[in-house]
């Protein structure tokens, strides 16, 4: 039996990683890991998430090849929001986006972050599927994301422990057929 390799080309995930009208993707750098580390411990956002410490994003930032820390900006380079992508190595073509945490809330980010992820994901890198989890009583995200076409695929019930209390994830998921749907459906960008 021959063991699976499969190697992501390098250069599709460099600089900016796609744009939008009003905001635009690009690759984390060092720089960013004080703002990374800002967003996730905030306590609006903290109740909602696992946060990482910083020693793990430096190594996605420096060394990762499975991952990547993506900054969510305006075009003059205003940092509004930050998105976590593993899976970029699986078989499966499967992504999954761990954080998607938007700082400047109410002003339609979210909506416009999450149709360039899902551009970078699908049009750009070619993925077959992506998925999220959240948090089961997060009411704000999972409108968010069902209003951007993903679909809820299952509960993890008591799954993780906030502050000594068991708590539900929600599996949301899209697939590529799925977000091309959508695309037809002049629902993207």
């Amino acid at each position: 039996m021959e063991k699976f390799a499969y190697s992501f080309p390098e250069e599709k995930i460099q600089g900016i990683l796609a744009e939008g009208p009003r905001l635009r993707l690009r690759r984390a750098g060092e720089r960013d890991l004080p703002y990374i580390m800002e967003l996730e411990f905030e306590p609006e956002n903290l109740q909602f998430i696992v946060p990482f410490e910083e020693d793990f994003h430096h190594k996605i930032i420096t060394e990762g090849k499975a991952s990547l820390d993506i900054i969510v900006e305006k075009h003059d380079g205003t940092p509004v929001g930050y998105i976590l992508m593993n899976g970029l190595l699986t078989e499966a073509k499967e992504a999954e986006w761990t954080h998607f945490i938007i700082g400047e809330k109410g002003q339609g980010y979210g909506h416009e972050a999450m149709r360039l992820i899902k551009a970078l994901t699908f049009r750009q890198l070619g993925f077959h599927r992506a998925w999220l989890d959240c948090k089961d009583y997060n009411a704000r995200a999972l409108h968010l994301y069902e209003s951007e076409g993903m679909v809820r695929e299952g509960l993890i019930r008591e799954t993780i422990i906030t502050n000594g209390v068991y708590e539900n994830l929600v599996i949301l998921g899209l697939l590529d057929r799925e977000y091309e749907a959508r695309l037809t459906a002049n629902l993207e960008l």
